[in-house]
């Protein structure tokens, strides 16, 4: 999914309804949202926190320091490690170690939703979409977190809901 796409998304489920402009630029089609009262935003990460601070929902940015440094840290992980990775190999090799970090955790940076769980969620859709059966239930950790978010008001909009075999992915033996 294009980056201008996701911000759409985000900006609806932020109640936002300012009507934006995105467009892209350059070949790795990097948003950038044309302002009416200064200058133009570059960078998925950087029009989100716009956009989260413009709806007043600073709580999804992190409440501690530390929560705030990690968000920050996972939308780094977003934009480095998740886009632009077509290769199935890669793709496994992020979910195997997203699989590990979420062993014990509901959310990435906590016990609350945050900008990171929602930029991962859409950066990650188009893989964890196409997985089998036998693939979500290799990365349980992934699939739980991943329904999870997918069933958090307004988060999902028009994304395709994946199906995953409930029993398995809340049992407690892995």
């Amino acid at each position: 999914m294009a980056a201008a796409a996701e911000l759409k998304l985000l900006e609806k489920s932020l109640g936002l309804s300012k009507g934006n402009k995105y467009s892209a630029q350059g070949e790795r089609q990097i948003p950038v949202l044309q302002t009416n009262n200064g200058p133009s935003l570059t960078g998925l990460t950087t029009i989100a926190t716009h956009l989260v601070k413009q709806a007043n929902k600073e709580h999804l940015l992190g409440s501690t320091a530390e929560e705030k440094a990690m968000v920050q840290q996972w939308l780094e992980y977003r934009v480095t490690r998740v886009d632009g990775h077509s290769n199935k190999e890669n793709t496994h090799a992020l979910l195997k170690d997203l699989n590990s970090y979420l062993e014990d955790k509901v959310y990435l940076t906590g016990y609350n939703l945050t900008l990171a769980d929602i930029l991962l969620y859409y950066g990650l859709h188009r893989f964890i979409v196409d997985l089998t059966v036998q693939e979500k239930e290799k990365y349980l950790n992934v699939s739980r977190w991943f329904c999870h978010i997918q069933h958090y008001p307004g988060i999902r909009q028009h994304l395709s809901s994946v199906v995953f075999i409930k029993n398995r992915l809340y049992s407690s033996s892995h």
